[in-house]
């Protein structure tokens, strides 16, 4: 498995909700130490669809529709939802 080299901010997901019946498991209250180099258990489906997000998260970047150091992501599976709120940290 790829070691997180510790640069940038440390990025933690909490999976916030649930709709339907996540394929991957996740359920409300699961957590994981995401970064652009380990994907940490996440769905790869998910983590794919997010990762260019999680990349300007994890080094600095800031969007308008962005929450500061909180920032929702969603699941590309619209049938079966899933919501993970991203907070970062600096090391």
């Amino acid at each position: 498995m790829a070691q997180d080299p510790g640069i940038g901010y440390k990025v933690t997901a909490t999976v916030v909700e649930t709709k339907g019946s996540c394929n991957a498991g996740h359920r409300a209250g699961d957590t994981f130490e995401l970064s652009c180099h380990n994907p940490a258990g996440l769905c790869g489906f998910f983590y794919h669809s997010i990762f260019a997000d999680l990349e300007a998260f994890q080094f600095g970047a800031s969007l308008p529709w962005w929450n500061g150091d909180r920032i929702e992501v969603q699941c590309p599976d619209v049938a079966n939802m899933v919501t993970v709120e991203l907070e970062r940290k600096k090391r």
